[in-house]
């Protein structure tokens, strides 16, 4: 961990922050979406369960996770990231308690850039899928029954969107810790979730190879401890808990 609180001292607010803002605004428009500054998206990077809290980690698949919030350029390196919720956690909640939502909401993220389609001017956005909101600087997919410009405005952002998910699964081949399981107290994970991000950033910047093989086992996670028990805990809790209301309302 010294070794881990050293890197983040020294690299993080070098290596992980907002780059060659034009580049990346060509990039986005390479991909169909003009003035885009970045692309969001969270992953559950699977944990040991900590000990008396083990159900408020436990995420919709059914294992122990906290949650990498991360903003990615159009090569795929972290612009922002933000680790430490728990696997329950829903990505709009996140993005509220983060501090690149102040920066975007007051526009102090990115420069200002003066960009209008017809008469209606926008600033710099990012996209998300549709956990996230939709807002002047956060662009999500429309939903239901699309007719042809939806459609194509959808395809459009998931390209865009798509540089975001295609950097999870190499941060986790290259660093397998967050792949399998990280093997550590709970306070700990974020500062190394943190680091391997700092690192797969450095390893982008400086191309190094990436080999296909590593991605090997990427939909195989270490299997998680057994819920069973504590789902079963809570019914019994539940039950207990109904049968004591109706006994306490009854009472004189």
């Amino acid at each position: 961990m010294q070794v881990v609180r050293a890197i983040n001292d020294v690299l993080f607010q070098r290596v992980i922050c907002l780059r060659d803002v034009d580049a990346t605004l060509a990039g986005f428009t390479a991909l169909g979406f003009p003035n885009c500054g970045g692309a969001l998206d969270a992953a559950h990077i699977p944990i040991r369960a900590p000990e008396h809290r083990a159900a408020h980690f436990i995420n919709r698949k059914g294992y122990f996770s906290i949650i990498l919030q991360a903003l990615v350029d159009h090569h795929g390196r972290f612009l922002d990231i933000y680790a430490g919720w728990s696997g329950r956690a829903h990505d709009t909640h996140i993005l509220r308690n983060s501090s690149l939502l102040e920066r975007l909401e007051a526009s102090t993220y990115f420069p200002q850039r003066g960009f209008t389609v017809g008469d209606v001017p926008m600033p710099m956005y990012i996209v998300g899928d549709v956990a996230y909101p939709l807002l002047p600087w956060l662009m999500r997919p429309y939903t239901g029954r699309l007719d042809h410009n939806q459609a194509w405005f959808n395809d459009r952002l998931n390209r865009a969107h798509n540089q975001v998910e295609c950097t999870f699964g190499p941060l986790k081949a290259q660093f397998r810790c967050l792949l399998t399981r990280l093997e550590m107290g709970e306070q700990n994970v974020p500062e190394v979730v943190a680091m391997c991000c700092v690192l797969h950033n450095l390893v982008e910047q400086r191309g190094e190879a990436f080999l296909p093989a590593w991605m090997a086992g990427e939909d195989q996670a270490f299997e998680q401890p057994r819920t069973a028990a504590i789902r079963q805990a809570h019914h019994d809790g539940v039950r207990i808990q109904e049968a004591l209301t109706e006994m306490v309302s009854q009472a004189p």
